[in-house]
């Protein structure tokens, strides 16, 4: 184990000196700017920072200041040491891939108060003074060695939504009449209040009244402008909204309060329900922080074990909507338990089947590929390890899972351990329906956003 070791005072001598080297690289000015909140665009705009006298991103000057720091509190004097004042002088800015040199030098002990004077000298990869001052500090008088402390990694996530763009283009095709079924949570309302605020929705309640008033209530929103139809029962608010959409009144259906297995059984009624002649679906588009492009995981809810006519249906309706989001060609991976086709895995088997229906022209507007396994669909150095090489593999843009339970554990992995934000949608039905349940306001408004861009009117 790797240990720190201070020197004492009376250990320390004029003229004795300790250095360290440091790179800084674009994370370390990140995390500085994130800790500091110095986001000074000299430091963290490359467009700014290149009209800019040094034509080029610079290090913050006290990141610098830190790594003086860092030599007399962990070499010379090291543990115990109390750093009572720093000067700094700024000689040349210092840019990502500079090797900077750190180098304290004791020129002065006064040993009344047991203080030690250093001279602090930060040069570059060339030799040039880039800082120079000096530290006060009072130097310990006891012994102290201690193991190093191991610090937590860093790990740094985009900090935009890839959603944005979809938002502000389903914002100027204006708001669809949208029926809310049994909105009885304060976190419905509160989603629902928040994409009409946006215009996407015009919505109309349906439900228990003294339950959605109540709800409007404890999210201190005021529903006054919203339409609301007073029904008995959560059973009777769902049909009357399918009754809406079958009737051309609404275009958007959004579950609101009612459970999954309800509205899909009313949606799925041949007679009375919202079918026309496609299998329904239902794509979760996955926005995850260190994933470079927005993911189609399908289908995670509604076809619990399908058949591969199933799925072709499953895949054309997700590549159909990918389409809509403005992807030309998307990559599908069909995804399965092993790389290689077995019979003893009908995943595999199904793979391969709909990539042959791929190059029949069964399945049109995508590249697919598959079985993959999910590291070969995500990682371009996985699959190299072993040996694939594929336009899909490390790029797609949609993942055909092989079961409902597959899907449902994946998206709620990535949701939770990943920090992804979903947003999902049913697609195949007569109109968009927003399955999920409601309890992040900005997802809802995603997929208020991405079922306005389905609807074309």
């Amino acid at each position: 184990m790797d240990f720190l070791e201070n020197r004492t005072f009376d250990e320390i001598k004029i003229g004795d000196t300790a250095s360290l080297t440091r790179t800084l690289t674009e994370k370390d000015i990140q995390v500085f700017a994130i800790m500091s909140g110095d986001i000074n665009p000299a430091h963290v705009d490359d467009e700014y920072a290149k009209s800019d006298s040094f034509k080029k991103i610079i290090g913050h000057g006290m990141w610098g200041g830190a790594l003086i720091s860092t030599v007399l509190g962990t070499q010379l004097p090291g543990p115990g040491t109390i750093y009572v004042g720093q000067t700094i002088h700024f000689k040349r800015p210092v840019g990502i891939g500079d090797a900077l040199t750190v180098t304290v030098t004791v020129i002065e002990k006064k040993k009344e108060k047991s203080r030690i004077i250093f001279s602090c000298d930060v040069k570059n990869q060339n030799d040039e003074v880039v800082m120079e001052g000096q530290a006060e500090v009072i130097a310990p008088t006891k012994k102290i060695r201690r193991a190093k402390t191991v610090l937590p990694k860093i790990s740094l996530r985009r900090p935009y939504s890839l959603f944005e763009p979809h938002i502000q283009q389903a914002k100027t095709m204006g708001a669809l009449v949208t029926a809310v079924i049994q909105p009885i949570r304060s976190k419905i309302i509160e989603a629902v209040f928040d994409a009409a605020q946006v215009g996407l929705i015009q919505p109309i309640l349906i439900g228990q009244k003294d339950r959605i008033e109540s709800a409007a209530e404890e999210a201190n929103i005021d529903i006054s402008t919203f339409s609301l139809v007073p029904v008995d029962n959560p059973k009777a608010a769902i049909k009357h909204a399918i009754k809406l959409a079958r009737e051309n009144e609404v275009k958007l259906i959004v579950r609101g309060g009612v459970t999954t297995e309800d509205l899909l059984h009313e949606i799925q009624r041949h007679d009375k329900g919202l079918m026309i002649d496609r299998v329904i679906s239902y794509v979760l588009v996955l926005d995850v922080p260190t994933y470079a492009k927005l993911i189609i995981l399908t289908d995670s809810l509604v076809n619990t074990n399908p058949t591969l006519d199933v799925k072709r249906d499953i895949t054309q309706n997700a590549i159909d909507f990918s389409h809509i989001l403005n992807i030309k060609q998307p990559k599908v991976a069909i995804l399965a338990g092993m790389d290689n086709i077995s019979i003893s895995m009908q995943s595999t088997v199904d793979a391969a089947g709909l990539c042959k229906m791929a190059e029949r022209g069964q399945i049109k507007g995508a590249i697919l590929d598959g079985p993959l396994t999910f590291d070969n669909v995500i990682s371009k150095q996985a699959a190299a390890s072993k040996g694939l090489n594929s336009p899909v593999v490390g790029e797609a843009d949609i993942i055909v899972v092989p079961s409902v339970e597959t899907g449902n554990i994946l998206a709620k992995q990535l949701e939770y351990l990943a920090e992804s934000h979903n947003a999902g949608l049913l697609l195949g039905a007569k109109i968009p329906v927003l399955m999920s349940r409601i309890n992040d306001v900005y997802s809802s408004t995603v997929a208020c956003a991405l079922a306005r861009l389905t609807v074309k009117e």
